[in-house]
C-alpha cells in the first residue's frame, strides 16, 4: 500500500459520503485524526501486514484547521510517498446553505450567520483548494452520484501515481460542472430528443449511439477532440498534473454527450467509466 489521500473541503460538501465510498473500495480511512499524527500513522499503515488499496485521512471541522498546517502535512507526506494527494470537496454557497438548513446541523466555522460561516470557511480554505490535486464540486450531484464519482476515480488506485483522466457528461440546462478542466460543446449536432422513438433512450443505447456517431460532423468532432487529447494528455502528465477531467455537454446530458463521451473513452483506451451526471434527469 502506498497511496495516501488527504480529503478535505467545505463543510457539507460530502466528506462523509467520500469516506464511506473509499472504505467500500478497500481503503483504510481515518476521520479527524490530529494533523500532527497523520504522517506517523501513514507510515505505520504503509508498513502494516494488511494490504489496503490506500490510506485516506478525512480532514474536517475546518473551524479548527489551519491551512498552513494541512499543507505542511501534505509536503511531509510527499517526501515519504510520491503519490500523496489532496482531494478537495466543494459546492456553491447556496447549496451548502440549503444542506445545513435541511439537516439543522451547526456549522463548524463560528460566525454571526450561516452565510457568514460559509464565507469565512471558504476564505480560510482557499489556499488548500488552490493546492489540491483534485477538486470535486458536489453542488449539482446527489449522494449516490458522488459515490459513483469516487468509485470511478479511485477504483484503480495504482494509476494515482500518474495522470488520471476522467470523462464527465452533462446537460447545459443544468449548468456546466465547476470542477472540470476541459469543456466541449456538442449541441451543434441534431438532437435525438426530437425523434420520438429515441427520446426515452440514452446515448448508452445502440440506436441513439448510432444516430449520433453516424453523422459526419460527429466524426469530425471526435477526430479533432481525440487528436488534441492524444498529445495534451502526455503534456499534462509531463507537467506533473495528477487529474484531468474532461466534460462533454449537450442540452440535456442524456443523448449526444453520452454517446460521444463513450466513443472518446473507447478511442483513448481509458480504463475508467464515464460519469454521466445528468443521464437520469
Amino acid at each position: 500500500m502506498s497511496e495516501v489521500l488527504l480529503v478535505t473541503g467545505m463543510s457539507g460538501a460530502g466528506r462523509s459520503t467520500v469516506s464511506a465510498a473509499l472504505e467500500d473500495l478497500g481503503w483504510f480511512v481515518i476521520d479527524n485524526l490530529p494533523l500532527e499524527l497523520i504522517v506517523r500513522v501513514a507510515e505505520l499503515a504503509s508498513t502494516g501486514s494488511h494490504e489496503h488499496a490506500g490510506v485516506a485521512f478525512i480532514v474536517g471541522r475546518s473551524g479548527g484547521v489551519l491551512p498552513d498546517a494541512v499543507l505542511a502535512v501534505e509536503k511531509e507526506l510527499q517526501l515519504r510517498h510520491d503519490n500523496a494527494k489532496i482531494l478537495f470537496l466543494d459546492a456553491p454557497d447556496d447549496v451548502l446553505i440549503r444542506r445545513f438548513e435541511g439537516n439543522r446541523r451547526r456549522h463548524s466555522f463560528t460566525a454571526a450567520t450561516l452565510a457568514d460561516s460559509i464565507a469565512g470557511e471558504r476564505a480560510l480554505l482557499a489556499s488548500i483548494r488552490d493546492a489540491a490535486d483534485l477538486v470535486i464540486d458536489t453542488g449539482s450531484i446527489n449522494t449516490n452520484q458522488l459515490r459513483r464519482r469516487i468509485v470511478e476515480t479511485f477504483t484503480d488506485a495504482s494509476t494515482m501515481a500518474s495522470l488520471r483522466v476522467s470523462l464527465v457528461t452533462f446537460g447545459y440546462t443544468y449548468g456546466i460542472p465547476r470542477d472540470v478542466d476541459l469543456v466541449f460543446d456538442c449541441r451543434f449536432l441534431p438532437n435525438p430528443h426530437w425523434i420520438e422513438k429515441l427520446r426515452p433512450l440514452t446515448g448508452l443505447d445502440e440506436q441513439v449511439s448510432s444516430y449520433v456517431l453516424d453523422q459526419e460532423p460527429a466524426q469530425h468532432f471526435l477526430s479533432d477532440v481525440v487528436g488534441m487529447l492524444e498529445w495534451q494528455i502526455p503534456a499534462f502528465a509531463k507537467e506533473g498534473k495528477s487529474y484531468l477531467s474532461i466534460a462533454i455537454g449537450c442540452t440535456g446530458g442524456r443523448h449526444r454527450s453520452v454517446a460521444l463521451a463513450e466513443e472518446i473513452r473507447r478511442r483513448l483506451d481509458l480504463d475508467n467509466a464515464v460519469f454521466h451526471r445528468d443521464i437520469a434527469r
